[in-house]
């Protein structure tokens, strides 16, 4: 059977409920990067060994985050993440906005990628490729919680 779009997982009960593409919207782009950053010790794809990756996350409605090349992690140091930054940009978005995650960490592309002989994580990837199966999920658990 033919995977529906986004918009064809939620039409059937959006027209009867305001609101509802745009809270399938936010909380499937919410679960999605909270993949793409669930370090491998939850059991996601991204490795976390000083936190400077996963500190550098960010988002934005306007451009993708750019990565700095000469960013990297101070020796000895340690990196905590916080998800409000992310959280806020995707509680501001309209559904009709592009919700861009990126890294600003210089070693995202290898890590994401591969490199030196080293395996690609492929977190971002592995997130975006669950995409329809939470869209899906997101739009079930909401017709549940109106009765639907």
């Amino acid at each position: 059977m033919a995977k529906l779009s986004f918009s064809a997982t939620v039409a059937a009960f959006a027209e009867k409920i305001p609101g509802a593409v745009e809270a399938v919207f936010k909380e499937a782009v919410h679960d999605v990067t909270e993949e793409m950053l669930k370090p491998t010790g939850a059991g996601g794809r991204m490795r976390v060994d000083t936190g400077f990756l996963r500190a550098s996350a960010l988002a934005s409605t306007t451009a993708m985050p750019t990565i700095n090349r000469s960013s990297g992690p101070t020796d000895g140091a340690s990196y905590a993440f916080d998800f409000g930054h992310i959280e806020a940009v995707i509680l501001g978005a309209d559904v009709n906005d592009t919700i861009y995650v990126g890294f600003t960490a210089g070693y995202a592309v290898y890590r994401e990628f591969g490199a030196n002989g080293q395996a690609p994580d492929a977190f971002v990837r592995g997130a975006a490729q669950q995409w329809q199966g939470i869209v899906d999920r997101k739009a079930g658990e909401l017709k549940r919680r109106l009765g639907l």
